[in-house]
């Protein structure tokens, strides 16, 4: 392998979460003139079709298309098992032995949250592209991390507020039961209230490892809700929307609101079920030229038959707008200090194919416009991965939360 794309696979099992870390450690010249990103994620749990090989592939093309500038690039990778135990571990090994400098994706909110803080404290850059919790903006915002892609405020806001105003007032929501699944339910609760609608009742599913949601199914029916909201993801997602209409809940009028709805998770459902199903995305491969470009030269390295998610599509960004900053402030600066990297990060534009121009906020929130999709029916769509109608194109500035009411400890109001 060479050194701009060397890929140290790493497998993360409970005992041992980091069984062939880096194989060697590089002369001291070497080490000195080469960053580390270190992709984490789930890769065998309940998310790993919204990251998996198209992740990687991802971070590839970025660091690919890069290219060399004056200094290496290296890559590696582990599944953290959506433990947060596990991937602070892992992150910690990175950055205190092997020399990572950014951790990348993240995934579960529960992990994350964990691993920025560890980023803090190392001094080291986090970038959150495939985790919800808008509380990384927030009450745990820290100088060392960023949020891309998408997070619970603008989820609700975009998609549960147009449920709302479609007239589904009455809310019963199925949630699983972590930091991400909180999160979303609190903050689409509070936009149905907002509209002027109730919320009846919630009830938490465990994660990971659900795969029979019958009896909260029953549950939300008895509660004569008018939407049953989905506050999960990835496998849970698919499996919620399976048995709900294994249970004929739609036929009897009740709506489906899936707050967090991956185009992965579409493909896996099939369009003859997830049809007429809204959701929001940041990301959808098709459109635009540039948005078809970018999702062919990942499914180009990766090789997988599953379409490119905003998930994926985030790794591709972020990758590419951190190793901007690296060549512009320099190597040896950049190794020295997380912060000062994040801060050069905000300082800067950032462009690419994935989600055009756009900025990083004080806060760490990237921004960029958000796109309330609906699900095609299979009459509808003319091809491979069309899923999607673009219902309505959002703003940054009005699909994101303000500033002003985030919290986050270090905006000054």
């Amino acid at each position: 392998m060479s050194q701009i794309h060397r890929r140290g696979l790493l497998g993360a099992a409970a005992a041992a979460p980091l069984l062939g870390a880096l194989p060697h450690r590089p002369a001291r010249a070497q080490a000195a003139n080469t960053i580390r990103i270190g992709l984490l994620s789930d890769f065998s749990g309940p998310f790993r079709d919204l990251n998996g090989p198209n992740s990687i592939a991802a971070t590839r093309l970025a660091i690919q298309e890069f290219g060399n500038r004056g200094f290496n690039v290296e890559m590696v990778q582990a599944d953290h098992q959506n433990r947060p135990d596990v991937g602070v571990n892992i992150a910690r090994q990175w950055f205190d032995r092997d020399n990572v400098d950014m951790v990348l994706n993240l995934a579960a909110s529960s992990v994350a949250l964990a691993v920025s803080e560890l980023a803090r404290e190392r001094n080291k850059v986090a970038i959150a592209t495939s985790t919800a919790t808008s509380d990384l903006t927030g009450r745990a915002c820290n100088a060392n991390t960023i949020h891309w892609v998408y997070d619970t405020y603008m989820l609700a806001k975009v998609s549960g507020l147009a449920t709302v105003r479609a007239g589904g007032q009455n809310w019963f929501f199925i949630t699983a039961d972590y930091a991400f699944g909180h999160a979303l339910e609190r903050d689409t609760a509070n936009f149905v209230r907002q509209a002027g609608g109730r919320v009846l009742g919630q009830v938490r599913h465990p994660f990971p490892g659900t795969t029979d949601f019958s009896s909260f199914i029953v549950q939300a029916q008895a509660s004569r809700a008018q939407v049953i909201g989905l506050a999960n993801a990835g496998a849970d997602t698919i499996n919620s929307i399976k048995q709900i209409g294994e249970f004929g809940v739609t036929r009897r009028g009740i709506r489906v609101a899936s707050l967090l709805l991956f185009i992965t998770d579409v493909h896996a459902l099939g369009l003859q079920t997830a049809q007429g199903l809204v959701c929001a995305n940041t990301f959808y491969w098709d459109l635009n030229d540039r948005t078809r470009r970018v999702a062919q030269r990942v499914l180009q390295l990766s090789g997988a038959d599953m379409p490119v998610a905003m998930s994926h599509a985030g790794d591709y960004s972020a990758t590419l707008h951190y190793l901007k900053t690296v060549a512009d402030m320099g190597v040896a600066a950049a190794k020295a200090s997380g912060r000062d990297v994040v801060a050069r990060m905000k300082r800067m534009p950032t462009s690419d194919d994935a989600f055009g121009e756009g900025t990083i906020r004080e806060d760490g929130r990237k921004m960029h416009p958000a796109y309330l999709c609906e699900v095609k029916s299979p009459a509808e769509s003319r091809g491979r991965f069309d899923y999607y109608k673009v219902l309505q194109t959002v703003t940054p500035e009005e699909a994101f939360r303000p500033l002003s009411e985030g919290a986050c400890p270090m905006v000054r109001t």
